[in-house]
């Protein structure tokens, strides 16, 4: 069973890519959820033991008020100790301030992290709220170190912004030396605002953003999609790396089940220790 916990509405982060914007209202304006804590406590019975509880899928919790607030620190400390298995999936090196509780947990805690490009500028152009890349691979180097499986998600790709195979290849190599377990990879999908905002960022691709995803684009549940075999070889560019460096491949929500290397799962779960 698996459950999904945000101790935050929104997201500081304001990737201009983000899905969620077309349905959160002040998306880039987070904001604590009331009586989280009361909240957890009264949930708790109701969760079966050894369920996974995702933290968090559509809101970063370490969004940077995280750092004063510490509602993720308090809902891991709540958790860990419960025989619940806890998977983080965050864009923000300020995990690493709770690794003494995340190492209480090991075998049931595994932690996600985005990283889609190496570039610093590209990466403050479409993450400006978010920490530099250079900081998240120090994340999953002392996360791994302390035997936490890290799953790194390259996601989305971007065709023209963070498409380039040799820079591809050069972050797989990066995440494999920082010590990841698994790359996990998707192709941007537009929602009128984010295609807005991404072509407002990239005036010279906005003619092409409109040929590859309004002209020739696939629309599947409500996002446009690149057409399949675009989406194949932007992925394709990713396992390849991703294998050479011996790293598990998954992709999510693609619909691309062959890329994928079987008996594992786009999210990590595979990587809790009895699964």
């Amino acid at each position: 069973t698996k459950w999904s916990l945000s101790p935050y509405t929104g997201c500081g982060h304001r990737c201009i890519y983000c899905y969620a914007t077309s349905y959160i209202p002040k998306h880039y304006i987070p904001r604590p959820k009331k009586n989280l804590i009361r909240r957890v406590l009264n949930d708790l019975g109701k969760i079966p033991d050894g369920s996974i509880i995702a933290i968090s899928n559509s809101s970063d919790p370490y969004t940077p008020m995280e750092s004063e607030l510490r509602l993720t620190r308090r809902v891991l400390e709540i958790l860990i100790p419960k025989n619940f298995k806890i998977q983080l999936v965050t864009k923000s090196d300020l995990v690493l301030r709770d690794l003494d509780i995340l190492v209480k947990g090991i075998g049931r805690v595994i932690v996600s992290i985005t990283i889609t490009t190496l570039d610093n500028r590209i990466a403050k152009i479409i993450e400006p709220g978010a920490p530099p890349p250079y900081k998240r691979l120090k994340a999953v180097e002392l996360l791994s170190r302390n035997k936490i499986p890290v799953i790194v998600r390259v996601d989305p790709i971007i065709p023209g912004v963070n498409s380039d195979p040799d820079q591809i290849r050069k972050l797989v190599r990066e995440i494999a030396r920082a010590g990841a377990v698994q790359i996990t990879s998707s192709t941007y999908k537009a929602r009128y605002d984010s295609l807005v905002r991404l072509k407002k960022a990239f005036p010279h691709l906005a003619k092409e953003f409109d040929y590859l995803y309004r002209v020739r684009g696939v629309r599947i549940h409500g996002y446009l999609y690149l057409e399949r075999k675009l989406r194949e070889e932007l992925l394709k560019v990713v396992k390849e790396a991703s294998e050479t460096q011996g790293l598990v491949f998954e992709t999510c929500r693609e619909g691309l089940t062959h890329l994928n290397n079987p008996k594992f799962y786009c999210d990590g779960s595979s990587f809790f220790s009895d699964q």
